[in-house]
C-alpha cells in the first residue's frame, strides 16, 4: 500500500500508549528493525518500561495511522535513543527528524544535556540520518553487552 503524499501538517507526535503495541510491532517489522517479541519487547516488558520516569516512548501518526516510533531513556546523565523507526511508505518526510527532536526536548526537560544512540554497523541509512541531524560519530568505541538470555 502506498501512503498518500501528505505534509507534516497531518503529523502528530505523542506518547506511546499500550493500545499502540500491535501497530508498533508492525512498524518495526516493516522497517526491518530487529526486536525481541519474546524478550525485552514483549507487551508486558514494554508496559513496565513506559511506567519508568526516565522513559520517553513516542509515536508518530498521520491521519490516525501509526507510522513511526522512538524509544528513548536516560541514566540520569546521558539520554539514549534506542528505537527509531518509520514505516517505509512514510519515509523522507521529516518524521524521523521530528521524533528525534521531540525525544531530545523531553530528555532536556528532564535535565539531560547529552543524547546518544548506538547504530549497528550494517545500518548505513541510520548512520547517515543521525550525522545529518548533528550527531557526531565515534568510530573508536567498542560496545559490550552481557545478556541473561538471547531474548533480552
Amino acid at each position: 500500500m502506498t501512503a498518500p503524499k501528505r505534509g507534516l501538517s497531518d503529523l502528530l507526535v505523542r506518547k506511546f500508549r499500550m493500545d499502540d503495541y500491535d501497530p508498533l510491532m508492525a512498524i518495526w517489522d516493516k522497517a526491518q528493525l530487529p526486536y525481541k517479541p519474546r524478550g525485552r519487547d514483549r507487551r508486558d516488558e514494554i508496559e513496565k518500561e513506559i511506567k519508568k520516569p526516565n522513559a520517553v516512548f513516542l509515536v508518530a501518526e498521520v491521519a490516525g495511522q501509526l507510522v513511526g516510533s522512538i524509544l528513548a531513556t536516560h541514566d540520569g546523565r546521558k539520554g539514549w535513543i534506542n528505537r527509531l523507526a518509520v514505516s517505509p511508505a512514510f519515509r523522507r518526510r521529516g518524521i524521523a527528524k521530528k521524533l528525534v527532536a521531540e525525544a531530545e526536548n523531553r530528555l532536556t526537560d528532564q535535565g539531560i544535556e547529552i543524547v546518544a544512540c548506538l547504530i549497528e554497523d550494517w545500518n548505513a541509512d541510520s548512520k547517515r540520518f543521525f550525522e545529518s541531524i548533528g550527531y557526531n560519530r565515534f568510530d573508536k568505541i567498542s560496545y559490550f553487552t552481557k545478556k541473561k538470555h538471547a531474548d533480552v
